[in-house]
């Protein structure tokens, strides 16, 4: 079984927002799972109903039960939510998508050897862990930097205390 990622989105066009009645539901639901999520089995058990009302028991991994559970989290704050394979190739656009940022912007971040890829004919290709690297680097980067400014601010007394 290949490990899997919650992506959220925003606004893509392939995904649409949730309805508000799937927002609720969503919260409802991601509550009731959560508090399975303490046991120390691997496995739990849930129930599904089909059209006629007969229950089907279905073991779900507890890391699965999680995930769903971060799924639901995050619909019920009114996000779409994409599941990205975590050893997926992405096309350049999707790898923007995932990034929040233009296309040619990703392209330039590409060409400057910022992330790796490679290219199929004339397109390139971008793995999602190393978009993911890229991004968790990048958000270290900003964290230090807003660190530096704020201890700056805070030594020339300029009202941050």
């Amino acid at each position: 079984m290949k490990p899997l990622e919650a992506v959220m989105t925003t606004r893509s066009p392939s995904h649409s927002l949730p309805t508000a009645e799937e927002v609720a539901i969503a919260r409802e639901s991601g509550r009731a799972l959560s508090a399975f999520l303490q046991t120390r089995a691997e496995t739990q058990q849930i129930e599904i109903l089909d059209d006629k009302g007969a229950s089907h028991p279905v073991r779900v991994p507890v890391s699965t039960l999680r995930l769903l559970v971060d799924v639901l989290t995050e619909i019920g704050e009114g996000n779409a939510v994409s599941i990205i394979p975590i050893h997926a190739e992405l096309t350049t656009q999707e790898a923007a998508d995932v990034l929040n940022v233009s296309r040619p912007f990703l392209v330039q971040l590409l060409e400057r050897g910022e992330i790796p890829f490679h290219k199929i004919g004339t397109h390139r290709r971008v793995r999602y862990q190393d978009v993911i690297a890229y991004k968790e680097r990048i958000d270290a980067e900003r964290s230090k930097a807003l660190d530096a400014l704020a201890e700056q601010a805070q030594a020339l007394k300029m009202g941050y205390e």
